[in-house]
């Protein structure tokens, strides 16, 4: 036993959407990373320590009863100077008043009277000189201060406190990039595919009847047009055997014809007896193959349908004239309508071939008993129900396969009721079967 294992079909579109997204964002981080790590090039080191040092400063810096500028031993202030041994700074008021911690270096002791008149600078690179001083402003309890700092060169980690301060920028790209992104990407995505969406429609859309059609490569993308291209070739294909099957059946059919109306003036040349009617029958049944061959082949090209049929009258002309070979088949058969009339567009003989398909059926498999009932309804529905042994479920849809027969060695090709089905979608409608121990109901809903 073949067990078929589903899997689910991955989206190419959404594929193709969060991995474009994706790449997008990567490629946003990247550029901010970047930056962050070049400004830790091009910007001081002293900025690892510089918001902590603007805290600390602000809650440190106050003045005294006197109003004489003074720092205060606070616990961020202690915190800093633990973590940076060799710290210095000088806080400033704008009049020039300062005061001082840790060891001012030589070179920068003379600038440091002049603090105050810098609101922010990076001080570094002077022939001889390897300290590095900055000078930021800070907002304290006393007003703002300017504080000239130093001897945290090589603590902390630069890129890491750029990109804390540069989260305005960054933040505000994420805000309008990324819904830019998840809107933006699907919709190009999505348009990209728009062709390919059309394509498979139409591929859906093809029809074994309707030859000829073919689906467009036009602005089909070049990664997929191999595909359609291959595709319309196994249609041209396919198409090619259609027509060889159909030439072979049709010109077979024809064929018979001759041999079997031989056959049937040698038979009615013989004196009557059991072998002359048991050789009739199988002539006629013979010949009656043949036909459906034809009729088959017939009606899968196209009919006329804009006749106007009345079905009760069509339908009670088939019943009167098989009710002769349905009574002596041992059976009883009725005719009934909702209506006096009803009538369709459509095509006449190839109804009457359905009908008539349906009830012989029923006299081929009902076992020669019971009530054949035939009855069109006022919705358009033709149906014919027999008292038959039924068919089992696995087989009611197979039934209106070609060539399919529920019992092998069962008469007939397995074409009636094929061609039913095939009549009925030509007129636009559909077959229907329910069947059971009691008997089956096959309908024609146009």
């Amino acid at each position: 036993m073949m067990h078929v294992v589903k899997r689910s079909r991955s989206s190419l579109w959404w594929k193709l959407s969060w991995q474009l997204s994706l790449v997008i964002i990567t490629v946003i981080t990247g550029v901010i990373i970047g930056l962050s790590v070049y400004a830790t090039m091009v910007l001081s080191p002293n900025v690892a320590i510089e918001r902590q040092l603007r805290f600390a400063v602000a809650e440190a810096v106050v003045r005294d009863a006197q109003g004489h500028l003074q720092l205060r031993q606070t616990r961020q202030l202690q915190t800093l100077q633990e973590e940076n041994a060799a710290l210095w700074f000088v806080a400033a008021t704008p009049d020039g008043t300062s005061v001082s911690h840790g060891v001012v270096p030589a070179p920068y002791a003379a600038l440091a009277p002049l603090a105050h008149l810098f609101h922010s600078a990076d001080i570094r690179g002077a022939k001889g000189i390897s300290e590095i001083a900055s000078v930021e402003h800070v907002e304290t309890g006393v007003g703002e201060v300017r504080v000239l700092f130093g001897g945290a060169a090589g603590h902390g980690w630069p890129a890491l406190a750029i990109f804390k301060d540069a989260y305005p920028i960054y933040g505000s790209l994420f805000i309008f990039a990324l819904p830019a992104i998840f809107l933006a990407v699907p919709r190009i995505v999505r348009h990209a595919l728009l062709k390919v969406r059309d394509v498979a429609k139409k591929a859906s859309e093809i029809e074994p009847r309707r030859h000829g059609v073919r689906l467009p490569v036009d602005q089909i993308p070049s990664e997929v047009a191999p595909l359609v291209v291959a595709f319309n070739g196994t249609l041209e294909r396919l198409e090619t055997e259609f027509h060889k099957r159909r030439r072979f059946l049709i010109d077979a059919a024809h064929e018979l014809r001759t041999p079997i109306a031989i056959m049937q003036t040698r038979i009615d040349g013989m004196s009557d007896g059991p072998e002359r009617s048991r050789l009739l029958g199988d002539v006629a049944r013979l010949g009656e193959t043949a036909e459906q061959l034809l009729d088959f082949e017939r009606h899968h090209q196209a009919v006329d349908m804009d006749e106007t049929v009345d079905l009760v009258d069509l339908a009670r002309s088939v019943v009167a004239d098989l009710a002769a070979l349905a009574l002596g088949s041992g059976y009883l058969i009725s005719f009934d309508s909702d209506v006096k009339s009803l009538q369709r567009k459509g095509n006449a003989p190839s109804l009457d071939r359905a009908i008539r398909n349906l009830i012989r059926n029923a006299i081929d498999h009902g076992n020669g008993k019971g009530m054949i009932e035939v009855v069109v309804s006022s919705s358009g529905e033709v149906t014919v129900a027999d008292e038959g042994p039924g068919i089992a479920l696995e087989h009611q849809e197979l039934v209106f396969e070609p060539f399919y027969r529920v019992v092998p060695k069962s008469r007939g090709a397995g074409l009636g009721l094929s061609l039913v089905k095939q009549i009925a979608e030509n007129h636009g409608g559909k077959v229907g079967i329910e069947s059971g121990p009691s008997g089956t109901r096959v309908s024609i809903q146009l």
